[in-house]
Protein backbone atom coordinates (compact mmCIF):
# COMPACT_ATOMS: atom_id res chain seq x y z
CA UNK A 1 0.00 0.00 0.00
CA UNK A 2 1.81 3.74 -0.52
CA UNK A 3 2.21 6.23 1.59
CA UNK A 4 -0.47 8.65 -0.12
CA UNK A 5 -3.48 5.31 0.07
CA UNK A 6 -2.19 4.92 3.87
CA UNK A 7 -2.71 8.82 4.47
CA UNK A 8 -6.13 8.61 2.75
CA UNK A 9 -7.32 6.18 4.88
CA UNK A 10 -6.39 7.72 8.26
CA UNK A 11 -8.13 11.00 7.15
CA UNK A 12 -11.65 8.93 5.32
CA UNK A 13 -11.33 5.36 6.70
CA UNK A 14 -12.89 2.75 4.89
CA UNK A 15 -13.25 5.08 2.18
CA UNK A 16 -10.45 3.61 -0.50
CA UNK A 17 -13.27 1.46 -2.39
CA UNK A 18 -12.97 0.37 -5.71
CA UNK A 19 -15.62 2.15 -8.13
CA UNK A 20 -17.30 5.43 -7.76
CA UNK A 21 -18.73 4.96 -4.49
CA UNK A 22 -16.04 6.13 -2.67
CA UNK A 23 -15.94 9.77 -4.19
CA UNK A 24 -19.66 10.68 -3.04
CA UNK A 25 -18.69 9.73 0.27
CA UNK A 26 -15.33 11.47 0.18
CA UNK A 27 -17.57 14.43 -0.80
CA UNK A 28 -20.33 14.13 1.81
CA UNK A 29 -17.63 14.22 4.40
CA UNK A 30 -16.27 17.43 3.06
CA UNK A 31 -19.73 18.89 3.18
CA UNK A 32 -20.04 18.21 6.64
CA UNK A 33 -16.45 19.32 7.92
CA UNK A 34 -17.78 22.55 6.03
CA UNK A 35 -21.12 22.50 8.35
CA UNK A 36 -19.28 22.14 11.32
CA UNK A 37 -16.97 24.67 10.01
CA UNK A 38 -19.81 27.36 9.15
CA UNK A 39 -21.39 26.47 12.59
CA UNK A 40 -18.45 27.36 14.44
CA UNK A 41 -18.40 30.23 12.97
CA UNK A 42 -21.92 31.79 13.60
CA UNK A 43 -21.52 30.42 16.64
CA UNK A 44 -18.49 33.51 17.15
CA UNK A 45 -20.39 35.79 15.05
CA UNK A 46 -22.17 37.26 18.08
CA UNK A 47 -18.76 37.45 20.00
CA UNK A 48 -17.20 39.05 17.48
CA UNK A 49 -19.95 41.99 17.29
CA UNK A 50 -19.30 42.37 20.35
CA UNK A 51 -15.83 43.18 19.96
CA UNK A 52 -16.92 45.51 17.36
CA UNK A 53 -19.12 47.19 20.21
CA UNK A 54 -16.00 47.57 22.53
CA UNK A 55 -13.86 49.26 19.83
CA UNK A 56 -16.69 51.98 19.55
CA UNK A 57 -16.80 52.85 23.14
CA UNK A 58 -12.56 52.61 23.54
CA UNK A 59 -12.69 55.33 21.08
CA UNK A 60 -15.15 57.82 23.94
CA UNK A 61 -12.13 57.26 25.66
CA UNK A 62 -9.23 60.36 26.20
CA UNK A 63 -6.14 57.58 24.61
CA UNK A 64 -4.47 60.44 23.27
CA UNK A 65 -4.25 62.26 26.98
CA UNK A 66 -7.14 64.48 25.86
CA UNK A 67 -9.73 65.83 28.44
CA UNK A 68 -12.42 63.49 29.57
CA UNK A 69 -15.69 63.61 28.47
CA UNK A 70 -18.99 62.76 30.88
CA UNK A 71 -19.90 59.96 28.11
CA UNK A 72 -15.59 58.89 28.69
CA UNK A 73 -16.01 58.92 32.64
CA UNK A 74 -19.33 56.67 32.61
CA UNK A 75 -17.31 54.23 30.74
CA UNK A 76 -14.43 54.26 32.75
CA UNK A 77 -16.62 53.83 35.57
CA UNK A 78 -18.47 50.47 34.48
CA UNK A 79 -15.78 48.53 36.18
CA UNK A 80 -16.84 48.99 39.90
CA UNK A 81 -20.76 48.18 39.66
CA UNK A 82 -20.14 45.43 36.95
CA UNK A 83 -17.24 43.40 38.44
CA UNK A 84 -19.31 42.50 41.56
CA UNK A 85 -22.12 41.85 39.94
CA UNK A 86 -20.35 39.29 37.78
CA UNK A 87 -18.86 37.70 40.46
CA UNK A 88 -22.27 37.05 42.21
CA UNK A 89 -23.66 35.68 38.83
CA UNK A 90 -20.31 33.35 38.58
CA UNK A 91 -21.12 32.28 42.27
CA UNK A 92 -24.94 31.52 41.94
CA UNK A 93 -27.12 31.20 38.99
CA UNK A 94 -24.32 31.32 36.11
CA UNK A 95 -21.45 29.13 38.13
CA UNK A 96 -20.77 26.82 35.25
CA UNK A 97 -19.56 29.83 32.87
CA UNK A 98 -16.65 31.10 35.35
CA UNK A 99 -13.28 30.66 33.96
CA UNK A 100 -11.47 31.20 30.57
CA UNK A 101 -12.76 28.40 28.75
CA UNK A 102 -9.74 26.83 27.58
CA UNK A 103 -8.67 25.02 30.92
CA UNK A 104 -11.94 23.35 31.11
CA UNK A 105 -11.69 22.22 27.52
CA UNK A 106 -8.10 20.56 28.24
CA UNK A 107 -9.24 18.76 31.19
CA UNK A 108 -11.90 17.62 28.92
CA UNK A 109 -9.68 16.51 26.33
CA UNK A 110 -7.51 15.07 29.48
CA UNK A 111 -10.15 12.82 30.82
CA UNK A 112 -13.03 12.22 28.17
CA UNK A 113 -15.80 11.83 31.70
CA UNK A 114 -15.39 15.81 32.33
CA UNK A 115 -16.51 16.46 28.57
CA UNK A 116 -19.96 16.65 28.75
CA UNK A 117 -20.04 18.65 31.50
CA UNK A 118 -16.97 20.61 30.59
CA UNK A 119 -19.09 21.14 26.77
CA UNK A 120 -22.57 21.59 28.00
CA UNK A 121 -24.73 24.41 26.10
CA UNK A 122 -25.58 25.77 29.46
CA UNK A 123 -22.10 26.98 30.86
CA UNK A 124 -21.23 27.67 26.99
CA UNK A 125 -23.84 30.29 26.99
CA UNK A 126 -22.97 31.27 30.07
CA UNK A 127 -19.15 31.67 29.64
CA UNK A 128 -20.12 33.78 26.74
CA UNK A 129 -22.73 36.18 28.33
CA UNK A 130 -20.44 36.87 31.36
CA UNK A 131 -17.55 37.64 28.90
CA UNK A 132 -19.99 39.65 26.97
CA UNK A 133 -21.02 42.19 29.83
CA UNK A 134 -17.07 42.01 30.92
CA UNK A 135 -15.88 43.46 27.29
CA UNK A 136 -18.98 45.99 27.05
CA UNK A 137 -18.09 47.12 30.49
CA UNK A 138 -14.35 47.78 29.07
CA UNK A 139 -12.01 44.85 31.08
CA UNK A 140 -9.30 43.90 29.02
CA UNK A 141 -9.73 40.72 28.24
CA UNK A 142 -9.28 39.10 25.55
CA UNK A 143 -11.57 36.41 23.51
CA UNK A 144 -9.36 33.76 23.22
CA UNK A 145 -11.43 31.28 26.16
CA UNK A 146 -15.28 31.85 25.14
CA UNK A 147 -13.90 31.27 21.49
CA UNK A 148 -12.32 28.38 22.18
CA UNK A 149 -15.01 27.31 24.06
CA UNK A 150 -17.94 27.56 21.33
CA UNK A 151 -15.89 25.88 18.82
CA UNK A 152 -15.53 22.44 20.77
CA UNK A 153 -18.67 22.86 21.99
CA UNK A 154 -20.29 23.12 18.92
CA UNK A 155 -17.92 20.10 16.97
CA UNK A 156 -18.80 17.84 19.76
CA UNK A 157 -22.38 18.59 19.39
CA UNK A 158 -22.57 17.80 15.46
CA UNK A 159 -20.13 15.07 15.68
CA UNK A 160 -22.87 13.47 18.05
CA UNK A 161 -26.08 14.76 15.57
CA UNK A 162 -24.02 13.61 12.33
CA UNK A 163 -21.77 11.57 12.52
CA UNK A 164 -22.08 9.88 9.03
CA UNK A 165 -21.47 12.98 7.35
CA UNK A 166 -17.68 13.68 9.17
CA UNK A 167 -14.49 11.26 8.79
CA UNK A 168 -14.44 8.86 11.54
CA UNK A 169 -13.01 10.98 13.96
CA UNK A 170 -12.98 10.28 17.63
CA UNK A 171 -14.54 12.76 20.08
CA UNK A 172 -11.34 13.95 21.52
CA UNK A 173 -9.88 15.04 18.05
CA UNK A 174 -13.41 16.79 16.99
CA UNK A 175 -13.36 18.89 20.46
CA UNK A 176 -9.68 19.85 20.00
CA UNK A 177 -10.23 20.41 16.59
CA UNK A 178 -13.19 22.33 17.29
CA UNK A 179 -11.63 24.07 19.70
CA UNK A 180 -8.71 25.46 17.53
CA UNK A 181 -11.51 26.48 14.92
CA UNK A 182 -13.32 28.57 17.18
CA UNK A 183 -9.69 30.58 17.54
CA UNK A 184 -9.56 30.59 14.06
CA UNK A 185 -13.43 32.25 14.02
CA UNK A 186 -12.69 34.77 16.99
CA UNK A 187 -9.71 35.96 14.61
CA UNK A 188 -10.36 35.49 11.50
CA UNK A 189 -6.88 33.04 11.11
CA UNK A 190 -7.57 29.78 9.86
CA UNK A 191 -4.03 28.77 10.06
CA UNK A 192 -3.80 29.44 13.13
CA UNK A 193 -6.75 27.26 14.48
CA UNK A 194 -5.10 23.78 13.08
CA UNK A 195 -1.66 25.28 15.07
CA UNK A 196 -3.09 26.34 18.42
CA UNK A 197 -4.61 22.30 18.13
CA UNK A 198 -1.66 20.76 17.23
CA UNK A 199 1.02 22.63 19.64
CA UNK A 200 -1.79 23.68 22.89
CA UNK A 201 -5.06 20.99 22.78
CA UNK A 202 -3.26 17.94 21.71
CA UNK A 203 0.09 18.01 21.02
CA UNK A 204 -0.22 15.13 18.08
CA UNK A 205 0.75 16.12 14.85
CA UNK A 206 -1.31 13.98 12.63
CA UNK A 207 -2.41 13.91 9.30
CA UNK A 208 -5.62 12.83 10.46
CA UNK A 209 -6.32 15.91 12.50
CA UNK A 210 -4.30 18.39 10.25
CA UNK A 211 -6.59 18.21 7.30
CA UNK A 212 -10.38 18.71 8.73
CA UNK A 213 -8.78 20.87 11.23
CA UNK A 214 -7.66 23.12 7.82
CA UNK A 215 -11.33 23.02 6.58
CA UNK A 216 -12.88 23.53 9.11
CA UNK A 217 -10.94 26.57 10.52
CA UNK A 218 -11.12 28.03 6.85
CA UNK A 219 -15.07 27.62 7.23
CA UNK A 220 -15.53 29.53 10.86
CA UNK A 221 -12.75 32.06 10.13
CA UNK A 222 -15.31 32.66 6.40
CA UNK A 223 -18.76 32.57 8.73
CA UNK A 224 -17.75 34.36 11.85
CA UNK A 225 -16.54 37.90 10.13
CA UNK A 226 -19.54 38.72 8.02
CA UNK A 227 -19.43 42.58 7.10
CA UNK A 228 -16.30 43.68 8.48
CA UNK A 229 -13.15 42.07 9.46
CA UNK A 230 -9.83 43.66 7.70
CA UNK A 231 -7.36 41.14 6.26
CA UNK A 232 -4.61 42.27 8.68
CA UNK A 233 -6.58 43.15 11.88
CA UNK A 234 -4.01 46.07 12.95
CA UNK A 235 -3.16 47.33 9.79
CA UNK A 236 0.41 46.61 7.43
CA UNK A 237 3.57 46.85 9.04
CA UNK A 238 5.61 47.46 5.63
CA UNK A 239 8.91 47.54 6.95
CA UNK A 240 12.54 46.23 4.69
CA UNK A 241 14.39 45.19 7.51
CA UNK A 242 17.35 43.55 6.68
CA UNK A 243 18.12 40.18 8.72
CA UNK A 244 20.63 40.60 10.24
CA UNK A 245 19.38 43.66 11.67
CA UNK A 246 16.16 41.57 12.50
CA UNK A 247 17.91 38.90 14.27
CA UNK A 248 19.72 41.42 16.41
CA UNK A 249 16.75 43.13 17.51
CA UNK A 250 14.92 39.75 18.27
CA UNK A 251 17.71 39.38 21.26
CA UNK A 252 17.15 41.85 23.36
CA UNK A 253 13.17 41.77 22.44
CA UNK A 254 13.01 38.13 23.08
CA UNK A 255 14.37 38.75 26.55
CA UNK A 256 12.14 41.53 27.21
CA UNK A 257 9.17 39.84 26.09
CA UNK A 258 9.94 36.30 27.43
CA UNK A 259 10.63 38.31 30.96
CA UNK A 260 7.46 40.39 31.26
CA UNK A 261 5.66 37.31 29.54
CA UNK A 262 6.98 34.67 32.34
CA UNK A 263 6.31 37.34 35.16
CA UNK A 264 2.35 37.46 33.66
CA UNK A 265 1.83 33.96 33.51
CA UNK A 266 3.48 33.41 37.24
CA UNK A 267 1.23 36.79 38.62
CA UNK A 268 -1.82 35.41 36.95
CA UNK A 269 -1.48 32.07 38.21
CA UNK A 270 -0.75 33.31 41.38
CA UNK A 271 -3.70 35.86 41.87
CA UNK A 272 -5.91 32.85 40.53
CA UNK A 273 -5.00 30.48 43.47
CA UNK A 274 -5.01 32.79 45.82
CA UNK A 275 -8.26 34.90 45.05
CA UNK A 276 -10.27 31.43 43.86
CA UNK A 277 -11.64 30.55 47.79
CA UNK A 278 -11.73 34.89 48.51
CA UNK A 279 -14.19 35.27 45.42
CA UNK A 280 -16.44 32.44 46.24
CA UNK A 281 -16.85 33.37 49.81
CA UNK A 282 -16.83 37.80 49.68
CA UNK A 283 -17.52 38.07 45.69
CA UNK A 284 -19.19 41.66 46.52
CA UNK A 285 -16.76 42.64 48.42
CA UNK A 286 -13.43 41.19 46.31
CA UNK A 287 -15.80 42.48 43.20
CA UNK A 288 -16.09 46.42 44.48
CA UNK A 289 -11.82 45.79 45.31
CA UNK A 290 -10.96 44.71 41.93
CA UNK A 291 -13.88 47.09 39.65
CA UNK A 292 -11.80 50.29 41.53
CA UNK A 293 -8.76 48.70 40.55
CA UNK A 294 -9.27 48.72 36.97
CA UNK A 295 -11.30 52.26 36.73
CA UNK A 296 -8.62 53.85 38.76
CA UNK A 297 -6.04 51.93 36.28
CA UNK A 298 -8.07 53.64 33.51
CA UNK A 299 -8.01 56.69 34.69
CA UNK A 300 -4.94 57.10 35.71
CA UNK A 301 -3.48 55.91 32.10
CA UNK A 302 -6.56 57.95 30.22
CA UNK A 303 -8.15 54.66 29.14
CA UNK A 304 -5.20 53.07 27.65
CA UNK A 305 -5.54 50.09 30.04
CA UNK A 306 -8.63 49.12 29.16
CA UNK A 307 -10.07 46.85 26.56
CA UNK A 308 -8.33 43.88 24.79
CA UNK A 309 -5.70 46.24 23.59
CA UNK A 310 -5.80 45.85 19.31
CA UNK A 311 -6.75 49.53 19.47
CA UNK A 312 -3.96 50.45 21.04
CA UNK A 313 -1.60 48.63 18.95
CA UNK A 314 -3.80 50.39 15.75
CA UNK A 315 -2.41 53.43 17.73
CA UNK A 316 1.50 52.69 18.07
CA UNK A 317 1.42 51.51 14.09
CA UNK A 318 -0.21 54.76 12.98
CA UNK A 319 0.30 57.14 15.37
CA UNK A 320 3.07 56.26 17.76
CA UNK A 321 3.46 55.86 21.25
CA UNK A 322 0.63 57.96 23.09
CA UNK A 323 2.27 60.61 25.33
CA UNK A 324 1.57 63.10 28.46
CA UNK A 325 3.56 66.23 27.00
CA UNK A 326 4.51 65.78 23.29
CA UNK A 327 6.88 69.00 23.87
CA UNK A 328 8.43 66.95 27.06
CA UNK A 329 10.95 64.86 25.23
CA UNK A 330 12.17 61.55 25.57
CA UNK A 331 12.41 61.45 29.42
CA UNK A 332 8.36 61.78 29.41
CA UNK A 333 8.02 59.83 26.39
CA UNK A 334 9.70 57.06 28.15
CA UNK A 335 8.30 57.22 31.34
CA UNK A 336 4.32 57.55 29.39
CA UNK A 337 5.71 53.90 27.99
CA UNK A 338 6.93 51.88 30.84
CA UNK A 339 3.15 53.32 32.78
CA UNK A 340 1.34 52.51 29.85
CA UNK A 341 3.12 49.19 29.47
CA UNK A 342 2.65 47.94 33.32
CA UNK A 343 -1.42 48.60 33.37
CA UNK A 344 -1.63 46.65 30.72
CA UNK A 345 0.67 43.99 32.25
CA UNK A 346 -1.47 44.72 35.68
CA UNK A 347 -5.29 45.30 34.44
CA UNK A 348 -5.60 42.07 32.78
CA UNK A 349 -4.61 40.26 35.91
CA UNK A 350 -6.85 42.18 38.26
CA UNK A 351 -9.83 41.06 34.85
CA UNK A 352 -8.81 37.88 34.94
CA UNK A 353 -7.97 36.49 38.36
CA UNK A 354 -11.26 36.00 39.69
CA UNK A 355 -12.17 34.17 37.17
CA UNK A 356 -14.08 36.54 34.53
CA UNK A 357 -14.27 34.80 31.27
CA UNK A 358 -11.78 36.07 28.55
CA UNK A 359 -8.19 34.96 27.38
CA UNK A 360 -4.64 36.73 27.75
CA UNK A 361 -4.04 37.12 23.61
CA UNK A 362 -4.82 40.22 23.34
CA UNK A 363 -3.30 41.40 26.70
CA UNK A 364 0.26 39.54 25.79
CA UNK A 365 0.45 41.22 21.96
CA UNK A 366 -0.50 44.55 24.09
CA UNK A 367 2.01 44.63 26.16
CA UNK A 368 4.70 42.78 23.91
CA UNK A 369 3.81 45.92 21.37
CA UNK A 370 4.49 47.88 23.90
CA UNK A 371 8.01 46.48 24.76
CA UNK A 372 9.36 46.24 21.16
CA UNK A 373 8.01 49.69 20.45
CA UNK A 374 10.46 51.08 23.76
CA UNK A 375 13.13 48.99 22.86
CA UNK A 376 13.70 49.93 19.39
CA UNK A 377 13.39 53.26 20.09
CA UNK A 378 15.94 53.54 23.10
CA UNK A 379 18.14 52.06 20.25
CA UNK A 380 17.46 54.05 17.29
CA UNK A 381 15.61 51.06 15.67
CA UNK A 382 12.55 51.24 13.58
CA UNK A 383 9.90 51.40 16.01
CA UNK A 384 7.71 49.11 13.54
CA UNK A 385 9.91 46.38 13.57
CA UNK A 386 9.87 46.99 17.52
CA UNK A 387 6.25 46.50 17.13
CA UNK A 388 5.73 43.15 15.32
CA UNK A 389 8.70 41.34 17.36
CA UNK A 390 7.40 42.56 20.06
CA UNK A 391 3.79 41.05 19.45
CA UNK A 392 5.07 37.69 18.90
CA UNK A 393 7.82 38.06 21.84
CA UNK A 394 5.01 38.92 24.58
CA UNK A 395 2.47 36.45 23.36
CA UNK A 396 5.24 33.50 23.30
CA UNK A 397 6.53 34.53 26.96
CA UNK A 398 3.22 34.35 28.57
CA UNK A 399 1.76 31.54 26.78
CA UNK A 400 5.06 29.64 25.66
CA UNK A 401 3.37 28.87 22.50
CA UNK A 402 5.58 30.09 19.76
CA UNK A 403 3.81 28.95 16.92
CA UNK A 404 0.69 30.18 17.86
CA UNK A 405 2.54 33.53 18.48
CA UNK A 406 4.13 34.04 15.35
CA UNK A 407 1.24 33.47 13.08
CA UNK A 408 -0.79 35.25 15.18
CA UNK A 409 1.70 38.28 14.77
CA UNK A 410 1.90 37.47 10.86
CA UNK A 411 -2.02 37.84 10.50
CA UNK A 412 -2.53 40.61 12.81
CA UNK A 413 0.09 43.40 11.16
CA UNK A 414 1.04 41.18 7.80
CA UNK A 415 4.66 41.25 8.44
CA UNK A 416 5.47 38.41 6.51
CA UNK A 417 8.85 40.15 5.74
CA UNK A 418 10.14 39.96 9.11
CA UNK A 419 10.42 36.18 8.99
CA UNK A 420 13.31 35.60 10.35
CA UNK A 421 13.43 38.55 13.41
CA UNK A 422 9.54 37.27 14.30
CA UNK A 423 10.43 33.60 14.67
CA UNK A 424 13.67 34.42 16.93
CA UNK A 425 12.27 36.44 19.01
CA UNK A 426 9.32 33.90 19.63
CA UNK A 427 11.65 31.35 20.60
CA UNK A 428 13.66 33.54 22.76
CA UNK A 429 10.93 34.88 24.33
CA UNK A 430 9.20 30.95 24.73
CA UNK A 431 12.93 29.92 26.32
CA UNK A 432 13.18 33.22 28.79
CA UNK A 433 9.31 33.13 29.91
CA UNK A 434 9.51 28.53 30.42
CA UNK A 435 12.43 29.69 33.16
CA UNK A 436 10.44 31.87 34.61
CA UNK A 437 7.29 30.26 34.83
CA UNK A 438 7.85 26.34 34.73
CA UNK A 439 4.39 24.98 33.53
CA UNK A 440 2.44 27.05 30.47
CA UNK A 441 -0.30 29.26 31.89
CA UNK A 442 -3.21 27.19 30.60
CA UNK A 443 -2.06 23.75 31.76
CA UNK A 444 -1.39 26.06 35.22
CA UNK A 445 -4.63 27.05 35.21
CA UNK A 446 -6.26 23.58 34.21
CA UNK A 447 -4.59 22.50 37.28
CA UNK A 448 -5.78 25.54 40.09
CA UNK A 449 -9.44 23.91 38.05
CA UNK A 450 -8.78 20.79 38.61
CA UNK A 451 -7.69 21.02 42.31
CA UNK A 452 -10.53 20.10 44.92
CA UNK A 453 -12.18 23.34 46.36
CA UNK A 454 -11.84 24.65 49.44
Amino acid sequence: MSLDTRRSEGLFPGLIDSGASALPSQIRHFVGLILVGALIGLACLPLNWIDRLQQLLYNQLPTHFESWTPLGLLIILLPMPVMPALLLLQRGPWRDGAGSGIPSTMNGLEDPSKLQRAMAAAGTVERGLLWSIATVAMFPLGREGPVVQFGAAVARALQRRLGGWLPSLTERQMVAIGGGAGLAGGFNTPLLGAVFMLEELTANYAIVTIWPALVISVAAAGFSHFGGQPIFGLGVINVMTPEADQLMMALPIGIVGGLVGGLFNRGLVWSTKRLMGVVRRQPVRIGLALGFGLTALGLLSFGTSTADGEALIRQLIHEGMPSFDPQGGDLIAGVTSLWITFTRVVAPMIALAPGVPGGLIDPSLTFGAMLGYTVCAVLGMSQDLGIALGMAAGLSGATQLPLVSIVFAWRLTGDQQLFAGVVMAAVIAAYVGRLIARKPVYHALGELQRAPRR
